[in-house]
């Protein structure tokens, strides 16, 4: 087991005593009382969402990083914020600054990248 995922474990389970002693003993001096069950689903709702956060910043952090934008050129990406003629383009799963080398283009469509212009990448629509 690594000290990553010890860490999340030991981290979790101390989030989780902290809820629990807010709902029982925080909330009813407010004269706030939560049902045992409910108390129960959050308490799984908490774990899944640790998990699920821990499965993908494990990813993240597998994945090896873009450190050239040469091999960029002709990947194919799609548009997350309008370029008109700049915003964002996410291409293999990570955000890039880009301007469009043909006119404004809407976010969700197909985009080329046939350039770069510093540490932007210059694309057109998709073929």
């Amino acid at each position: 087991m690594s000290v990553r995922l010890i860490w999340a474990i030991v981290s979790t389970m101390l989030e989780e005593a902290a809820l629990v002693a807010v709902v029982l003993w925080g909330l009813p001096q407010l004269g706030i009382h939560i049902p045992l069950p409910a108390l129960i689903a959050l308490m799984v709702a908490w774990a899944a969402f640790a998990v699920i956060t821990y499965r993908l910043g494990s990813r993240a952090l597998r994945r090896k990083p873009v450190i050239d934008l040469l091999p960029m050129v002709g990947n194919k990406g799609k548009v997350v914020s309008r370029l008109d003629p700049e915003g964002l383009v996410r291409i293999k799963g990570e955000l890039w600054k880009a301007k469009s080398a043909g006119g404004r283009m809407d976010t969700g469509e197909e985009v080329t990248v046939v350039g770069q212009e510093g540490l932007k990448l210059i694309v057109r629509k998709g073929d």
